[in-house]
């Protein structure tokens, strides 16, 4: 009869069969090179699929509302800095060249934009008009975002979950206790997806910064955005910052940055 621990143990180790150490983009000037944990049954095309359904159907809902900007000044705006963010993923992913990238600018009062799995851009015009963002600050937004789907952070923590589950329903399987299966889903967590969610959003910080500046928009623009985006704060956090924290260390980090891609700003801008 097997003990829990070793059927904890056989787990963990058909959970990693399972598994691939990726790095889906280079390094780049900022020197990105974190190896990711995906589950092989997971591919990218099916994430970005899954994904694109969903965006979809939220541009279907707010064109249904009236509130989804077409041709609008603002959905000119942020189209034209989304070309220029666009044309310089090949930087790190050369293959992103080729997604099925889309564009669109909501009407409503949310501090919040995104760009899914696949290079789906949604900004809304809350965040633009509520913080008065230049156009420097809206690329450093969307070099954040576009930085998060070229990273694949959603496959990333898609993997995650049906690591988990799986643990989960293998281990009900077998009838491990409650106590193996924490200590299996710990395993998971550990050896498929340190560094944790924090690192993640400083690849997006760091890999944002090099794609806005490599566009020709000022680096120094990802501080002043922060700094405003933290002034929005108070009691009730913007949604956009709930998922992605501003702190002190943030922003000394992006400091600390920023002489490692002027010189691509100041190349781009000649």
């Amino acid at each position: 009869m097997f003990k829990p621990h070793s059927i904890t143990l056989a787990l963990a180790v058909s959970l990693l069969a399972g598994c691939q150490a990726v790095n889906t983009t280079s390094g780049g000037a900022v020197g990105v090179e974190r190896k990711q944990y995906m589950f092989s049954m997971l591919s990218t095309e099916q994430v970005n699929q899954m994904y694109a359904q969903s965006y979809q159907e939220t541009l279907s809902e707010a064109s249904s509302k009236g509130v989804l900007e077409k041709s609008s000044a603002i959905d000119k705006r942020v189209d034209a800095i989304a070309k220029r963010l666009i044309a310089q993923v090949s930087v790190f992913r050369p293959d992103a060249v080729q997604w099925n990238w889309e564009v669109n600018v909501i009407d409503s009062p949310e501090l919040n934009a995104n760009c899914g799995p696949g290079g789906k851009i949604i900004f809304y015009t809350g965040l633009i008009e509520k913080l008065k963002l230049t156009d420097d600050e809206i690329a450093a937004v969307m070099g954040h975002e576009i930085a998060h789907a070229l990273r694949e952070h959603g496959r990333e923590a898609m993997s995650k979950a049906y690591g988990v589950q799986m643990a989960t329903q293998l281990g009900s399987a077998f009838g491990v206790g409650d106590g193996s299966l924490q200590l299996a889903n710990m395993g998971v967590e550990y050896l498929m997806t340190l560094p944790n969610s924090r690192s993640n959003e400083n690849e997006a910080d760091l890999i944002g910064l090099e794609l806005a500046a490599r566009a020709g928009y000022n680096p120094n623009a990802a501080v002043t955005l922060w700094q405003k985006m933290g002034a929005q704060g108070g009691s009730a956090p913007p949604e956009f910052m709930s998922t992605h924290p501003s702190s002190d260390s943030r922003t000394a980090a992006l400091k600390a940055n920023i002489p490692k891609v002027m010189p691509l700003y100041e190349k781009a801008r000649r």
